[in-house]
């Protein structure tokens, strides 16, 4: 079933995902106290980029400095973090991907992409970039590759294909598994200029080359890591300085939209950004939130007397559902301004905001007015939380959550893991390794555990390793454990699919969280139940291909994640199928029911949703193709 991509005659093998089941994998490891932060020990490398690559691996990735952990006769710059059992082993990563981007393609394979130059001590050039030049003997970083692995053997390569320059880029997976390369520069710096701007897009497996992009050109200075989204329609949302289009890449065309409200979201501004849920009872629609920020002027953030680190941060959210209206709402504010602001999704359908600072921006420099070489200063170490479906004005909450006491300023990163903790490590606003300044080099690494833990987790039977675009439902038991002993808590049952993304500069790129279509039958008799379970919808544009989380998720409280492949496995068109009718919900007396008339034909999903209507929000969608 899972076919190689070929580049070149350089084969790209995807994860091994065989088709059947599996069932839920107990309760987690660690009994971690609900609402707190606990060091778990301390990273090879310091967490510049993270990304869970598989069930059991979270992979690290730094930029060129002179870490303490060796590998090959020159500082490591790359891990990988066994989640089993804490075990690390250091990776040979071979340029220097300091700034650049990440995600992962539909086969399952990671690329990192951009950089900076080849450096020598403190971050300074290297004479050469072939990476013959010591101290670090680093190569330009342009584009590296990981297959993760489960025997330890796997590590980052040169890809056959190499993207142009770009420091500062963004990555988006695309509805046929390949990925959308955008913006940049080619030297560096705190923001962009004219003699180094790179505005334009290409694609990963190349189909061309560079493709200019009028709205980045616009927007210098404020133009590097553009916030992109893939939207259901097949378009993608770009935000870039105080301009917002959506471009749709088939007719190369960009669509100018709303200029965002209130203050710049992307870096250095960095905001807090994240696509909501996409859920049956939403159709399908996507809105995006953006939540504090800088409010800068275009022209002060290269003025000769801009202070960085004097910048107070906005408090300011507001959304958009840029499929719908091009229109941005506000919403609740933040509970405090804050910049470096990172947003996870939570299988509990909330989003976990934390790191970040209450002054300054991202980035660092040899200046005199940064703290050590921070252009922030003032921590946030509480974390919050937002509830998407709290009333206006209850959004935000804290829950009871300890702060954590480690600053994780410029260069941190965060991830969920399959237990349905948070992995947060690394800050380093730093141009090297440095351990005496305010804000040092930081390798200890932690998790927060989310207000489930403590409870005991469901572990549903009969789970799925790979998810289709359409096509034929899918039956998961639940036992009365499952359901605290109570068959009427299948009313509060969801099925959920995490894509985790790609950690860096407080955004995940590829990030996304869906909700799939259920319907149940309980039985009273053991308070048991079977949750029947569609497909993704009918439209790759809501997921990309690609490896995913799937969580089953009761009242509140979901079983550990699985990983899942979603689509074919393989990079190129993806098979799209009918969307199924579930049969209605019911609790039955007993199991011995007839199963044929518990599975009768009815459109109704969990909650009323009817399929008919979640295909009618899709139907819109260009180039969506339904085969029977």
């Amino acid at each position: 079933m899972w076919k190689p991509l070929i580049l070149t005659g350089v084969a790209i093998a995807p994860l091994a995902f065989a088709q059947q089941t599996q069932d839920a994998l107990g309760q987690p490891r660690r009994n971690g106290s609900p609402g707190t932060f606990e060091v778990v020990g301390q990273s090879l490398v310091s967490a510049q980029q993270l990304f869970l690559g598989h069930q059991n691996a979270v992979y690290f990735l730094d930029k060129v400095e002179n870490n303490p952990n060796q590998i090959n006769g020159h500082p490591a710059w790359g891990s990988e973090w066994r989640l089993s059992d804490d075990q690390q082993r250091p990776l040979n990563v071979v340029t220097n991907s300091f700034c650049a981007g990440g995600g992962v393609l539909g086969n399952g394979t990671w690329i990192n992409v951009g950089g900076n130059q080849a450096v020598t001590w403190g971050g300074n050039g290297a004479d050469v970039q072939d990476g013959s030049s010591g101290p670090y003997f680093d190569a330009d970083g342009r584009q590296s590759m990981l297959d993760p692995c489960t025997d330890q053997h796997c590590d980052w390569r040169i890809s056959p294909h190499r993207s142009d320059q770009r420091w500062y880029p963004t990555l988006e997976t695309l509805e046929d598994g390949s990925i959308i390369i955008l913006g940049g520069c080619r030297n560096g710096g705190y923001v962009n200029d004219q003699y180094q701007d790179n505005p334009t897009y290409e694609f990963f497996p190349p189909t061309g080359g560079p493709i200019r992009s009028p709205v980045l050109a616009r927007n210098l200075p404020v133009n590097l890591y553009p916030l992109v989204w893939l939207l259901p329609s097949g378009k993608l949302l770009l935000q870039a300085n105080y301009e917002t289009i959506l471009l749709d890449r088939v007719r190369n065309q960009e669509i100018p939209l709303d200029n965002m409200p209130d203050a710049v979201r992307v870096y250095p501004a960095s905001a807090g950004t994240i696509m909501l849920p996409l859920t049956p009872d939403n159709g399908y629609t996507a809105t995006v939130l953006f939540c504090g920020g800088s409010s800068v002027a275009t022209e002060r953030w290269q003025a000769p007397d801009f202070i960085a680190i004097q910048q107070a941060p906005s408090t300011s959210c507001v959304k958009i559902t840029p499929d719908v209206s091009g229109s941005y709402t506000h919403d609740d504010p933040l509970p405090e301004a804050r910049s470096m602001l990172n947003f996870i999704h939570l299988p509990d359908g909330t989003i976990l905001g934390l790191n970040g600072a209450g002054m300054g921006t991202a980035g660092y420099g040899n200046v005199t007015w940064a703290q050590g070489q921070s252009y922030a200063d003032n921590p946030v170490m509480a974390p919050i939380l937002y509830n998407p479906k709290a009333p206006a004005g209850q959004k935000f909450s804290r829950n009871g959550f300890q702060a954590s006491n480690i600053p994780r300023m410029y260069h941190s990163s965060a991830t969920l893991l399959p237990d349905g903790s948070v992995m947060v490590s690394g800050s380093n606003p730093n141009s090297d390794y440095n351990a005496g300044v305010k804000f040092s080099t930081e390798y200890r690494t932690e998790l927060f555990y989310p207000s489930y833990f403590g409870k005991s987790r469901p572990q549903p039977k009969a789970l799925p390793t790979q998810l289709s675009y359409g096509g034929p439902s899918f039956d998961v038991h639940l036992s009365s454990d499952d359901l605290a002993g109570n068959v009427d808590n299948v009313n509060h049952v969801s099925a959920v699919v995490i894509r985790t993304g790609f950690s860096t500069h407080a955004m995940n790129m590829g990030q996304r969280y869906v909700e799939l279509a259920t319907s149940f039958t309980g039985y009273q008799s053991n308070h048991t139940a079977t949750l029947h379970v569609s497909q993704l919808p009918p439209n790759a544009a809501v997921l990309a291909p690609g490896p995913a989380l799937l969580f089953i998720v009761v009242n509140g409280v979901p079983s550990v994640g699985v990983h899942v492949m979603v689509g074919s496995g393989q990079i190129g068109p993806q098979q799209i199928g009918q969307a199924a009718n579930l049969p209605g919900s019911q609790i039955l007396p007993t199991a011995s029911t007839n199963s044929k008339e518990n599975r009768r034909n009815g459109a109704i999903s969990r909650g009323g949703v009817k399929m008919s209507v979640v295909l009618a929000a899709l139907s819109g969608v260009v180039g969506l193709v339904v085969e029977v």
